[in-house]
């Protein structure tokens, strides 16, 4: 109860403002099964698009997603502080991309579910990359190559897999495949492995069934990519076995028949 108090009175003053300070990171998304990012009600998803005013940011957009109570939180403002991955996967050694996803989520600006997702598998996967690279290889430069991948990873919508029958995490992999083989329209080899990347972690997920869980699409995404890497392009990166932490929070967890419950 006194969670639900202050997180009532965060969400107040988000409100007021007009956009939410970076250091002002509130624990509005901290909610236990959260939902709304509000208040934490069930959220529903309607099948064409509304014009609805942000209660954060006051921003309108044309969206299909609100909570019950008609509270609506912009993708900007969903993802605000973010732009914390860019030091954090800078300044990682690990060649393990699951380990590093699961730092990025454990991150204030990380919800259960969510289009931040659309990023954080890109930048986890491009980070592992690096690191697994032969140190007498050409290295991607991190700086410009992580921004890129954050910059397309905002353009993926959330509700994207059941919208546009894509889930983003998936399409994340193809942006990461995208960035480090400086991939166009125009491409012939390249644009080849970014498709086929992102068409087999489309049917890892979809092989799971739904309804979503953007952290287990995220994994098979992940996983899917790893091994994808390590045939095409000869790299390998470190492949961890993964069982969730997060499923107690997930109201829509599908239980035993998740790959990573922890239940197996």
């Amino acid at each position: 109860m006194f969670k639900k108090k202050i997180l009532f009175v965060v969400a107040a003053f988000m409100i007021t403002a007009c956009q939410p300070k970076q250091e002002e990171q509130s624990n509005y998304q901290n909610m236990e099964n959260e939902e709304c990012l509000i208040c934490g009600k069930p959220l529903e998803y309607l099948q064409q698009d509304t014009m609805m005013e942000c209660v954060i940011c006051h921003r309108q957009e044309p969206s299909k997603t609100q909570c019950v109570e008609g509270h609506f939180v912009c993708s900007n403002c969903h993802t605000q502080g973010m732009d914390s991955i860019i030091d954090l996967c800078l300044n990682e050694t690990s060649k393990d991309p699951i380990a590093i996803l699961e730092k990025m989520m454990s991150q204030p600006f990380c919800h259960m579910h969510g289009p931040e997702h659309h990023v954080l598998v890109g930048a986890a996967l491009l980070t592992a990359y690096n690191n697994a690279l032969p140190v007498d290889s050409v290295h991607p430069n991190m700086q410009e190559s992580l921004l890129e991948v954050m910059s397309r990873g905002r353009q993926v919508p959330g509700g994207a897999c059941g919208y546009m029958g894509a889930c983003g995490a998936s399409i994340s992999t193809g942006i990461f495949m995208s960035v480090i083989t400086h991939n166009t329209p125009l491409s012939k080899d390249s644009w080849h492995l970014c498709n086929l990347v992102t068409a087999k972690a489309l049917e890892s997920v979809a092989m799971n069934g739904g309804p979503r869980c953007c952290k287990r699409d995220s994994y098979l995404s992940i996983l899917t990519a790893v091994d994808f890497v390590k045939e095409h392009l000869g790299v390998e990166m470190e492949r961890a076995d993964v069982k969730c932490s997060r499923s107690q929070i997930n109201n829509q967890c599908i239980g035993k028949d998740c790959p990573f419950s922890p239940e197996h």
